[in-house]
């Protein structure tokens, strides 16, 4: 375990933003886990969104902009088994302490995770138009 947990740390880098003395658990483990595994994992959410849309008719590549800003809210939101997936694919990162502190307080890491995640989508739209579009809507 000692060894997948340090290829773990060393596959995901440094922590992403600051902590102090005055930091609450959750922003710290925010900061130290959650962040850099959302960087690390960034394509493949992407590409996962991609298809999930791909699989839900394609209807997501025809909204205007800010109507692909809810899309991405609702979707993560509201279907449980996609959000579960996704949550996989963070939890999956994890060392065997993280995943620990994590089970201490998972209501609130996963609020968190997910809010991060919505936004991180929100904030790459325009890869979720990528070329491969039109080769995608025959699957």
């Amino acid at each position: 375990m000692e060894n997948r947990d340090s290829n773990i740390l060393l596959l995901r880098g440094e922590v992403i933003g600051s902590i102090s003395e005055t930091t609450s658990t959750d922003e710290i483990f925010q900061n130290r886990t959650l962040r850099p595994i959302l960087k690390t994992q960034n394509d493949l959410f992407v590409a996962v969104f991609n298809n999930y849309a791909v699989k839900q008719k394609n209807v997501f590549f025809n909204l205007s902009p800010e109507k692909k800003m809810t899309y991405i809210e609702n979707v993560i939101q509201r279907d449980i088994k996609f959000r579960n997936s996704l949550k996989g694919i963070v939890i999956g990162l994890f060392t065997i302490e993280e995943y620990n502190e994590y089970i201490q307080n998972s209501s609130n890491l996963n609020k968190r995770m997910m809010n991060m995640l919505i936004e991180r989508l929100k904030s790459q739209v325009l890869l979720l138009e990528s070329k491969d579009y039109d080769s995608r809507a025959t699957v």
